[in-house]
């Protein structure tokens, strides 16, 4: 069911930033370069952030990440998955929340939900913020590319980035924002399939290139909507306390044998 919410309001300028790693800091960077003002936050404190607000010029201010919630009419959360619970639920009632976290077992610990795919990370996040409208976004692509590929509206080389999410009008949000910083938008579909854009599915940073290119490739939207439709689900054919129990046994993480083919990478894609 979509829930109503906010749109992106005309002269909307602020863009808040909870967790300013490879991903939050390249989409700071392309902010500024759009003329939207940014409030940063991450974890260890405004005063950490000094180099990238001197960086990014006047339009930057850091903050504490209650300040960067409050403050943004979309918030940028770029965490790690096991940190959602930290995040100022109360400021970002209303908002358009931008989240750019995929699980990675290796770093986030076992999550029993996400591991039996109960539930997407999305999905886990929204559940943390019910008064909010959690769009995934910005979760598959390295971030030298989403850096180099940016282009203007109607250029005929533009690359597209899917988004997931529940509510239409914060989708709706999403997509004017992603255009202002120069990408289309491809919707794919609820938080409940958001899945289709994880780890290890074929939306999950090939369509624009390798990592070790340094600019990566354009990728249409036609090249986003067949990856997309690409993607199989993997799902455990045991129970939860039967993998965790063989997944003991054999020594490997327990997302290892729900999803056997998913690459856990995540230098580039997160904090």
């Amino acid at each position: 069911m979509t829930r109503g919410g906010p749109g992106l309001a005309p002269g909307m300028t602020t863009i808040g930033f909870i967790g300013c790693g490879m991903i939050g800091s390249t989409v700071a960077r392309l902010s500024v370069a759009a003329g939207h003002q940014v409030v940063l936050s991450n974890s260890r404190g405004p005063e950490t952030l000094q180099d990238l607000v001197a960086e990014l010029g006047p339009l930057a201010t850091a903050a504490t990440s209650g300040q960067a919630a409050e403050a943004g009419d979309l918030v940028v959360v770029s965490i790690p998955v096991k940190a959602i619970g930290d995040v100022p639920a109360k400021q970002l009632a209303g908002k358009p929340v931008l989240d750019t976290g995929n699980y990675y077992p290796q770093r986030d610990g076992q999550i029993e939900v996400l591991d039996t795919g109960a539930l997407t990370s999305s999905g886990l996040f929204q559940r943390y913020l019910p008064d909010a409208h959690v769009v995934k976004v910005f979760n598959n692509i390295y971030y030298k590319h989403l850096q180099s590929l940016a282009r203007p509206s109607g250029a005929t080389d533009r690359t597209a980035l899917p988004i997931a999410g529940d509510d239409a009008a914060a989708k709706a949000a999403v997509t004017a924002y992603l255009d202002s910083i120069g990408y289309d938008a491809v919707d794919a579909e609820t938080l409940a399939d958001s899945w289709r854009q994880e780890s290890g599915t074929p939306v999950y940073g090939a369509p624009y290139g390798p990592f070790s290119s340094q600019t990566g490739h354009p990728a249409d939207a036609a090249k986003i909507h067949a990856a997309l439709a690409a993607a199989h689900r993997e799902r455990p054919l045991l129970g939860y306390g039967a993998v965790h129990a063989f997944a003991q046994q054999v020594g490997v993480a327990v997302g290892a044998v729900v999803f056997p083919q998913r690459v856990f990478r995540f230098n580039g894609f997160q904090t």
